[in-house]
């Protein structure tokens, strides 16, 4: 894959992809989050995806691994993957392509099409987790632009999961709290409240059926 798409663009965005090899190296420091499912990755100019698929592959193996007789928890813990897989980016051909590329990996794993519950909330999943923005401003590259948010998704077992919404400025406040991923403890600090809550949600309820 080439590394640069245009001059223009180099020129404009600084948009340069990382190569394959750079990107396994560079998670494979962090090896033991990177298999773990629920462990919550944001790449703040995520291109086409390029950290986030190779990410949701080793979940997946994991998933696989684990899951693999079980096809219900298999499915639960695929969707969960994508879920604790964040990204923004500033071009809006970028964003489309990135969730493009992140629903063909999970759909591939699955072995589903359209007309699957599962295929319908990954792609709403997507929609909210992909953010086209900008990670320095915070906000999104909607007219007017808006504060970015994300949700926080957790499974809670028998294809049951919870949603929390939180303002993107709001999160990185955590790094003043020590370390830690995002998210992370986030109840135990009074200014990390969301800024809304869901009921407990079903795949449907996330597919929008």
């Amino acid at each position: 894959m080439s590394l640069v798409r245009s001059k223009k663009r180099v020129a404009d965005h600084g948009e340069v992809f990382t190569p394959d090899w750079m990107v396994e190296a560079m998670l494979d420091l962090v090896r033991d989050e990177s298999v773990r499912i629920e462990s919550r990755f944001l790449e703040p100019a995520c291109g086409s995806g390029n950290f986030l698929k190779v990410i949701i592959d080793r979940k997946l193996d994991v998933t696989n691994a684990r899951y693999g007789k079980n096809d219900f928890e298999k499915r639960n813990y695929a969707l969960l993957s994508l879920m604790s897989s964040y990204g923004i980016e500033i071009l809006g051909d970028n964003v489309a392509e990135c969730r493009e590329n992140l629903l063909k990996i999970f759909a591939d794993f699955l072995n589903i099409d359209e007309s699957d519950e599962f295929y319908r909330a990954a792609k709403q999943v997507l929609e909210l987790n992909i953010v086209h923005g900008n990670a320095l401003t915070m906000q999104t590259e909607a007219t007017p632009p808006e504060s970015i948010t994300f949700p926080e998704w957790t499974y809670m077992g028998k294809g049951k999961f919870e949603r929390r919404d939180f303002r993107f400025e709001t999160l990185t406040q955590m790094s003043s709290f020590g370390e830690g991923t995002l998210f992370e403890d986030i109840g135990k600090h009074e200014i990390f409240i969301p800024i809304q809550d869901y009921p407990t949600l079903t795949v449907k309820d996330i597919s929008g059926d």
